[in-house]
């Protein structure tokens, strides 16, 4: 399961910086704290599909477009 998180956060990162977003008002738009964004992208957290689902939607992407290669 780690590794899946690592990738997903790898993702997400990588969508984040591609939309131009810092990764502080990335968090702020998804609604969470910079730090735990932080650990959302290093594939720390255990990220539920609600927060997985507002964070695609902040990215203006799907569900299954966030999870494409991961």
């Amino acid at each position: 399961m780690q590794e899946a998180h690592k990738k997903l956060g790898k993702r997400i990162a990588e969508l984040r910086r591609k939309r131009g977003f810092s990764q502080e008002g990335f968090a702020g738009e998804c609604g969470f704290h910079r730090s735990y964004m932080g650990a959302v992208e290093r594939g720390e957290k255990n990220i539920t599909l609600a927060m997985t689902n507002r964070i695609a939607k902040t990215l203006g992407i799907s569900l299954s477009e966030l999870f494409k290669g991961v």
